[in-house]
């Protein structure tokens, strides 16, 4: 043994084919260019090869994989090439040796190049590196937990321990780079303290990042989306990073930013509007079926109506190349958009249909979804879907899918409530949160209406079924004790039977909680309010007093939804005039308007513009938006609905003949009102002449040319009487208190010389109403004074 030891130099220097040293083989491995290279210096090499040379050459191959075109044929010919697994097995007998940033490097190349998470190569990697988290430096530490990540072990006990990490060493912590890729893969894990404190790192270390950093910011907003938190300071600094790299973003960046902002609420009308330039741009260059589905996927929502023909026009052409999973993610987005192709909602649903067998549960779920919405009808495809849901309905184990599917076969057409069925929604029913108790009533409550509808039937089982989800759902709310858990279970609770069954409890639970309501969560609870159009002036007068005492912290684009209320509700809070003051006072430096404003916008435009124009002469502030006005004239006309049909059939007789009265009327200043008619000085009914309207049919808008804030000119001593039906939704959910709206169309009508009479809906629909001539004599007294004819 001692002889060839001593002969081995010998042999080294008369052998030309001796192994590099390790300097030499680097230098040679990262002079290649290509994997065939790489690989021969590997397999003349894999005798000695050391553990820094083998993290070299993943090194290197994953150099050149970045630099191919086409990337997922290049990954499956360096896995399959046979000397990738003597590189993978020469690898794992080494990792003992390897340094921290070679460990973490590997692991992360060797599942780029989709090696089995059970291979012994990750296996070995992801063990070593579980020993030496703690010393790890923040960079091999984000590294690591991205890859863990990518094996979806998001809510793992080794996640948990680099969560712990992460939290130890927060202070220390000084690149952001590493952070925010560690504060994704940890997200599921958090506390709602952990996640504050990493927000306020993150703000902290902003000011180092540099603007060309997109990674980093796009890390950061997808933290935001994980945890569902809407912080508008970190959004909009993040904003500005990507309006300064936009030409940067691919069609996946901008794709993923575009989701983000939707999922967090975040309106950024300028990159949304560079973002939708960037997109449409994409439309005739792209030509890959799955980038054109991701292209589509991100414009179709956003796109004007001259993009998603184009849209819609080439998807058609390329139908056929579709996948299954192209197909799910195109009808998905067709049902956000609205769409009412007819020939592409076929050809998809077709795509869909011989493809249903491969869905998972909550795919089909959202194909149901989807084509009931898209209003598809074909008795074939719908009948697989409920054959599939139900299978899946008896088998799933899983809540979020098992409430999912009941939904979707509710929607179905021609079924019904069976035994198993409800069998299996009361085994469910104490599992389920607010949320869920909601979404199986719903369900319930469609097949119920559906069995009395088309059966003339309603079993009792059925409805001791809905009884029991309604205690629960009762139950659930007193026992709540935690107000960001309840908000977050509210924010997608919807339908008119939780309006009419625990929307009372709902508010009595929030006013337990009012102590809990603060800066953080104070617009989600005035959202609440004016989606259920609840009037608890206790809740608004707390909003008010949050709103006065944390103005600082409460961001400009929380002050509409938090107003909102106060709006809509005609409510006063005690503090008025100081809580309106600061959230303008806060909107003033956030007055930043698109060069193109959605119809939205200009209307709401028009409104503050009117407002003032009659209510703040004083200011002098000019009409300027009557061309818009007109617009909107031309765009679409008024229908009667059947009260207000039989509002015009009482007030022409009451006014002597359809001549006296004109319908679907627009006053000046472009009110909309029911109905209009003029009495002169001996209070007689003036003819209209022939500008009547044809019961039933659109009716044609009109309205005054000349706009005047006095009104239009009548004959000496007439007067001017506008009619306008007031329905449920002109009053509050729970007292007949009329909204802000409707108070204000009332104000601006007198000020113009109107007399309005308003007629609600709970008088025009009254026992006292229902004799024979009831509605002439109210009619008659409203309009003249007296019950004479």
């Amino acid at each position: 043994m001692f002889r060839l030891r001593a002969t081995c130099p010998f042999f080294c220097k008369v052998f030309p084919f001796q192994p590099f040293s390790c300097e030499r083989l680097i230098i040679q491995i990262n002079k290649c260019t290509d994997e065939e290279k790489i690989f021969d210096l590997i397999e003349r090499n894999k005798a000695t090869l050391s553990a820094q040379q083998a993290g070299h050459a993943f090194n290197i191959l994953w150099r050149l994989q970045r630099q191919k075109t086409n990337s997922l044929q290049n990954v499956e010919y360096i896995r399959h090439h046979p000397m990738f697994p003597t590189l993978c097995n020469l690898t794992t007998n080494k990792i003992e040796s390897m340094s921290d940033d070679t460990l973490v490097n590997v692991l992360y190349i060797a599942q780029r190049f989709a090696v089995a998470v059970h291979d012994p190569l990750i296996e070995s990697l992801v063990t070593e590196a579980w020993k030496r988290v703690e010393r790890f430096d923040m960079n091999a530490l984000s590294t690591f937990s991205a890859c863990l990540a990518d094996q979806q072990l998001h809510c793992s006990p080794l996640m948990g321990k680099i969560a712990d990490v992460v939290n130890r060493k927060l202070e220390s912590i000084q690149d952001l780079r590493s952070l925010s890729v560690l504060m994704v893969s940890i997200s599921s894990l958090i506390s709602q303290h952990f996640q504050e404190k990493l927000v306020k790192k993150t703000e902290l270390l902003f000011d180092t990042l540099d603007s060309s950093q997109v990674s980093t910011a796009r890390q950061i907003v997808q933290f935001l989306r994980n945890v569902k938190c809407a912080h508008y300071p970190l959004l909009q600094r993040c904003d500005k990073v990507f309006l300064s790299n936009v030409t940067l973003l691919d069609l996946d960046g901008i794709s993923n930013i575009l989701a983000v902002y939707q999922f967090l609420h975040f309106y950024s009308f300028e990159f949304t509007s560079v973002a939708k330039k960037r997109l449409a741009e994409m439309i005739p260059l792209v030509s890959h079926p799955e980038s054109f589905v991701k292209l589509f996927v991100a414009l179709g929502p956003v796109a004007g109506l001259r993009e998603k023909k184009q849209l819609k026009s080439t998807l058609l052409l390329m139908s056929e190349q579709l996948t299954s999973k192209q197909a799910l993610a195109v009808v998905t987005v067709m049902e956000e958009m609205e769409s009412r192709n007819s020939q592409l909602i076929k050809k998809i649903a077709s795509i869909l249909y011989e493809n249903l067998e491969n869905y998972s549960p909550m795919e089909l779920s959202k194909i149901t979804q989807a084509l009931i919405f898209l209003q598809f009808q074909n008795k074939e495809v719908f009948t697989k879907l409920r054959e599939l849901l139900l299978s899946s309905f008896k088998v799933s184990v899983r809540k979020s899918e098992t409430v999912s599917l009941l939904y979707a076969l509710s929607l179905l057409p021609s079924t019904s409530l069976d035994q198993a069925t409800m069998t299996r929604v009361e085994a469910l029913i104490p599992q389920c949160d607010l949320r869920d108790l909601v979404d199986c009533t719903s369900s319930v409550l469609r097949w119920i209406q559906y069995d009395h509808m088309y059966l003339g039937r309603v079993i009792g089982k059925q409805l001791n079924l809905l009884q029991k989800l309604n205690h629960y759902s009762r139950q659930s709310l007193r026992q709540s004790n935690n107000l960001p858990l309840l908000l977050e279970d509210l924010q997608f609770v919807k339908g008119d039977w939780f309006q009419e069954s625990i929307l009372e409890e709902t508010i009595a639970v929030l006013q337990r909680l009012i102590d809990e309501i603060n800066y953080t969560n104070v617009a989600k609870i005035a959202c609440f309010i004016s989606k259920t159009n609840y009037l608890s002036t206790s809740l608004l007068d707390r909003i008010a007093a949050v709103v006065v005492q944390q103005i600082e912290k409460i961001h400009p684009f929380s002050i509409l939804a938090i107003i909102l209320p106060f709006s809509t509700m005609n409510y006063d809070p005690p503090q008025r005039d100081k809580f309106l003051g600061l959230c303008v006072q806060c909107l003033h430096s956030h007055l930043v308007l698109p060069s193109s404003l959605s119809t939205n916008v200009q209307f709401r435009l028009m409104e503050l513009n009117r407002a003032v124009c009659l209510e703040c002469p004083e200011l002098q502030i000019p009409w300027f938006h009557d061309d818009f006005c007109q617009q909107q004239i031309i765009k679409g006309t008024g229908h009667m609905s059947g009260a207000q049909q039989q509002i015009y059939k009482v007030l022409s007789e009451v006014l002597g003949g359809p001549n006296f009265v004109k319908a679907l009327v627009l006053s000046s200043y472009y009110h909309r009102v029911d109905f209009e008619c003029i009495l002169d000085k001996r209070k007689q009914p003036l003819s209209y002449g022939g500008h009547n309207t044809t019961l039933g049919k659109p009716a044609k808008m009109y309205g005054d040319s000349n706009i005047q804030i006095v009104g239009p000119s009548l004959p000496a001593g007439a007067e001017r009487i506008v009619i306008k039906y007031l329905d449920s939704k002109s009053f509050c959910t729970n007292i007949p208190h009329l909204q802000g709206k409707s108070a204000m169309r009332k104000r601006h009508l007198e000020i113009l010389g109107y007399r309005l009479i308003q007629i609600p809906h709970f008088e025009w629909n009254s026992m006292a109403l229902s004799v024979r001539g009831a509605r002439m004599d109210y009619l008659r007294q409203h309009i003249f004074g007296d019950r004479k004819s």
